[in-house]
């Protein structure tokens, strides 16, 4: 078992508290924290959490438990001093993403981590799921040889969903497209070298910043992806991974996951299509520990082993997620000009 401590118990943090880490049975939690009292009086009342296990600070935390982990579960300005304070008192973390708000904090958390010996994981949690582990494993065996295309849909219509971040930058690159991009490298098993993207707010949004976005990536062994989301769309709703098309030289893969919308939820799928031939549906194999649980459960089996498996989202690894996103808001304020992830890497 590994000993863990939460920091962060509001809107999202307490999601995590109720729905993911009581369903994660190698996590046992020893302390939650929360600056502020009312944060943990919720936990208290309505998930039954001991008072001696609830702190207002992480000093005082520290000072009565001896955890192994911290899963930082804050709002994305407190990523980076939080997880720096973990990691300096010795602490392995998990933490939302994205880990920090610039490349130069995320490479100081990273050097960190590497410094004192600990595990620092970004909770990139829609690679736990069948689908695109199996898309991974398809590009990765050369199914229908390299991959020339990519498309990826994603569409949500915002105001008639619930969502309720109108004031947040970036709405789309940053909060939501950080999910695709890190799918992307996941998936392709690749490294984008550079991007071009443009975004738009439309007449009668409530959002007030750009919701709306394309943007072509050029990955180095020379895929070509073609994305498209949108927040503000009127067309039918894609699962949160989007709708992918990966075009190979013998081949189409298609897929798409995390379907869920509104109370409803369907399986992951996945298809191929041999050049010229109908499209075939394929069976996916269940995974023991799916979404958030499954991050939750690698870093915890890290913790444990010292192995690190594939496919695992580092910080050190997700460095270059963050940077796709970067350097897809920078391309944007640039009218879409081409920027090199180098340039943002540096």
């Amino acid at each position: 078992m590994v000993k863990a401590i939460q920091v962060g118990l509001g809107h999202w943090g307490f999601s995590w508290t109720k729905e993911v880490i009581p369903n994660v049975p190698t996590v046992e939690m020893v302390g939650y924290v929360d600056s502020n009292p009312e944060a943990l009086a919720r936990v208290q009342a309505e998930l039954g959490i001991a008072e001696s296990k609830c702190f207002l600070s992480l000093d005082a935390a520290l000072q009565a438990v001896e955890p192994d982990l911290a899963i930082c579960t804050l709002r994305t300005e407190a990523h980076y001093p939080v997880v720096k304070q973990c990691l300096e008192l010795g602490l392995n973390v998990i933490v939302e993403k994205p880990f920090a708000s610039t490349i130069a904090q995320a490479k100081e958390l990273v050097a960190l981590a590497r410094e004192r010996g600990r595990v620092l994981m970004v909770s990139q949690n829609y690679r736990f799921q069948p689908a695109p582990i199996a898309a991974a494993e398809l590009v990765g065996a050369g199914k229908f040889g390299p991959v020339n295309l990519v498309s990826i849909d994603f569409r949500r219509h915002a105001p008639s969903q619930g969502y309720r971040y109108w004031d947040m930058p970036d709405p789309l690159l940053a909060d939501m497209s950080i999910h695709h991009f890190d799918l992307m490298r996941m998936v392709l098993g690749d490294e984008p070298k550079r991007v071009s993207c443009r975004t738009w707010n439309p007449v009668g949004s409530p959002f007030n910043f750009h919701p709306i976005g394309v943007a072509t990536l050029e990955f180095e062994k020379g895929t070509i992806v073609s994305y498209r989301g949108s927040w503000m769309s009127s067309g039918p709703v894609t699962p949160w991974a989007g709708e992918w098309t990966m075009d190979c030289s013998e081949g189409e893969i298609i897929w798409s996951s995390r379907d869920h919308f509104m109370g409803v939820a369907g399986p992951d799928r996945l298809a191929l299509r041999e050049r010229d031939q109908a499209l075939v549906p394929t069976d996916l194999a269940p995974i023991e520990l799916a979404d958030r649980r499954g991050t939750l459960g690698a870093i915890a089996k890290v913790i444990e082993t010292g192995t690190v498996p594939a496919r695992f989202s580092s910080g050190a690894d997700n460095l270059h997620s963050l940077a796709l996103v970067q350097a897809t808001i920078l391309s944007a304020s640039r009218g879409g000009d081409w920027v090199e992830i180098a340039e943002i890497m540096q």
